[in-house]
């Protein structure tokens, strides 16, 4: 070994693996009331509802830095877990929290400051964790979902992580009882043992985009996994399998899409909550999703 190459700095250079889920898009859940869901989470979680797709009366986008919430109206959905999400300023979310909760008391919506965050639930159940910006656990997002933490059964991480390997390309690795896959640069998918009952499948779904699009198509297409055979640019599946003996272990609806689909990496508009027309200065109206790089 040179003298030089003994200077080098070292780098885990596995931190930068992403994995063949190359983009985490959305948690698509049902709503039945389009004014309580702007209530919830527009005014008092402060997320931006996307000005320029689904802006009618019958399902809503929500922006959060650079993945959302699609709402579309129906009787409500709730995932078997947790959306952990980035938000620049806890103190701002809990006043918004405050003054929007007499709104809300109607409703299955709650909020409690617990560990250094604040656990939301919506109108109809959905379970929410906002966290600070913490540039170690999180990168170095200020506003984004940092993952999605589904319940699972028991015995069942194993063969999710064998799974997401060996029929979806991508990385996945057990963590205890936990199995963490790799969902784009900022976003990790949890799916946590539970022994607690668990609550049918109602047909949530989430949405990611793949590098190799065509290869885990033809393994989920092998085992009759396929579900939904979209367009040209997405694929749908619902069933997680152990690629060993095809045993049934969690369902959760996956819309994947390609790197061709048109709305791939399509930049989101992010608001300041913050901001108002009582305190308005020009070109303060946007919420920067990453930090600064000092």
């Amino acid at each position: 070994m040179s003298e030089a190459t003994k200077t080098m700095p070292h780098y885990d250079r596995t931190v930068e693996d992403v994995g063949n889920i190359v983009e985490y898009g959305h948690v698509n859940v049902l709503v039945p009331d389009q004014i309580l869901a702007t209530l919830f989470y527009v005014s008092a979680l402060g997320l931006t509802r996307d000005p320029y797709l689904l802006t009618s009366t019958d399902n809503m986008w929500i922006n959060i830095g650079t993945d959302q919430f699609h709402l579309p109206m129906g009787n409500p959905q709730v995932l078997r877990g947790v959306t952990g999400i980035v938000v620049p300023d806890l103190e701002a979310a809990m006043r918004r929290l405050r003054r929007y909760g007499p709104k809300l008391s109607h409703t299955k919506f709650s909020y409690a400051e617990r560990d250094g965050g604040i656990d939301v639930t919506c109108p109809w159940g959905n379970r929410i964790r906002l966290h600070a910006p913490d540039l170690g656990q999180f990168g170095p997002i200020i506003l984004g979902t940092a993952y999605v933490a589904f319940d699972t059964p028991v015995g069942t991480a194993p063969g999710i992580v064998r799974f997401y390997r060996e029929v979806l390309g991508t990385a996945a690795k057990l963590d205890g009882t936990s199995a963490r896959v790799g969902a784009g640069p900022t976003t990790t998918l949890i799916y946590r043992e539970t022994d607690a009952p668990l609550p049918p499948y109602d047909g949530n779904h989430i949405q990611i985009s793949l590098a190799d699009f065509s290869g885990p198509h033809q393994r989920l297409l092998a085992r009759g996994l396929i579900t939904e055979e979209s367009d040209q640019h997405q694929y749908r599946f619902v069933s997680l399998v152990d690629p060993a003996s095809g045993e049934l272990l969690v369902e959760m609806e996956h819309e994947v899409r390609s790197m061709r689909h048109p709305l791939y990496c399509r930049p989101l508009v992010n608001r300041d909550p913050e901001h108002s027309n009582r305190r308005f200065a020009q070109g303060r109206e946007a919420q920067p999703w990453l930090m600064d790089p000092d």
